[in-house]
């Protein structure tokens, strides 16, 4: 199940007695959790019919133990499960209960950053009943998808450029999105629209000094600005991580090979967009840079990327300073 879909249930009541939630992106088990947590049974009535479990703390039979209870005065007895990884050599002892849950019981059991074995009995059993969701990474190239629908859901527009300065400031860590976005709902006081610049101005990001703007000057072949950029950073190493940097730039390069080969097809912008993995907006900036940059020096500048990779985590470095590496490599892309 998905998360749009399990929380539609949750608020229309319809509660499964397990709810398995397992995966890397943390941030979606902890909103399905708080919900669960505020809105099954009343404040009035959680002292006696909630308890909050930690897998650190405790041993299978302590949830048993809490799951087989019934509610005091109340329709249902919540039973929530966190940390629940730290039980994962122990947690198949739940098998028993999975086949007969008790019916007025919500068992929610977060196992973070981690997946059941799908081949074990429990697992199947789980999937079966539809009781267990994993909830993956979101990959980088759909994080700025990720962000303008989350916004759409609060009533807020996000433009793409907006979208893509939030992902690569701050990362894969979708908390740490929502809560930037709620800031800037508050700053926009009653307007809808989260464009660059309301990102720019409220944000932290530099305006001139960003990976996007660096991206942008070596797809235009911009030489003053891509070197004033590359020496930006260079004399700001702990803010713009080499290999961050790289990281980024290689994903670029990588697009643009795949875009050589697309646009011979003759697809509309959208498709090539969706195949590409960016947003149609960003199509035509391929496209220019298609013809700055031919099939065979693209292969090369992706070498020079790996390379690179490989110094700024120390291999072969030569005892060359991140900001070397870098201004180096921005020539070579450049030249």
């Amino acid at each position: 199940m998905s998360f749009d879909k399990i929380l539609k249930e949750l608020k229309s009541k319809q509660y499964k007695p397990v709810y398995f939630l397992q995966g890397e992106e943390s941030y979606f088990i902890d909103e399905l959790t708080d919900y669960a947590a505020k809105n099954i049974i009343g404040e009035a009535e959680r002292d006696f019919n909630q308890v909050v479990l930690y897998g650190k703390d405790i041993d299978v039979q302590a949830i048993l133990n809490e799951a087989r209870q019934f509610p005091m005065m109340a329709e249902h007895r919540v039973v929530i499960v966190k940390e629940a990884q730290e039980l994962s050599r122990t947690i198949a002892k739940l098998i028993d209960y999975i086949e007969s849950p008790t019916p007025s019981t919500v068992l929610i059991i977060n196992y973070k950053y981690k997946k059941l074995d799908g081949k074990t009995k429990m697992a199947k059993l789980l999937k079966k009943n539809g009781w267990i969701t994993t909830f993956d990474k979101i990959r980088d190239y759909k994080l700025p998808e990720w962000i303008i629908s989350y916004a759409k859901t609060q009533g807020y527009t996000v433009a793409p450029k907006a979208a893509v300065l939030l992902t690569e400031f701050l990362g894969e860590d979708l908390g740490k999105v929502v809560k930037t976005i709620d800031k800037l709902k508050i700053v926009l006081e009653g307007e809808t629209l989260i464009d660059d610049k309301l990102v720019y101005k409220n944000v932290g990001i530099s305006k001139e000094y960003n990976t996007f703007e660096l991206q942008k000057a070596l797809a235009k072949k911009d030489v003053y600005k891509a070197n004033l950029i590359s020496n930006h950073f260079a004399q700001n190493p702990k803010n713009y991580p080499t290999v961050v940097t790289v990281s980024i730039l290689y994903g670029f390069f990588s697009k643009l090979l795949k875009y050589h080969d697309l646009s011979k097809k003759g697809l509309p912008d959208n498709q090539l967009a969706g195949k590409l993995g960016v947003n149609p907006y960003f199509v035509r900036d391929y496209a220019a840079a298609a013809r700055l940059y031919p099939l065979n020096k693209i292969a090369r500048i992706i070498g020079y990327l790996r390379k690179a990779d490989l110094n700024s985590k120390g291999v072969d470095a030569a005892n060359l300073s991140e900001g070397d590496l870098l201004k180096e490599l921005v020539y070579k892309i450049l030249h």
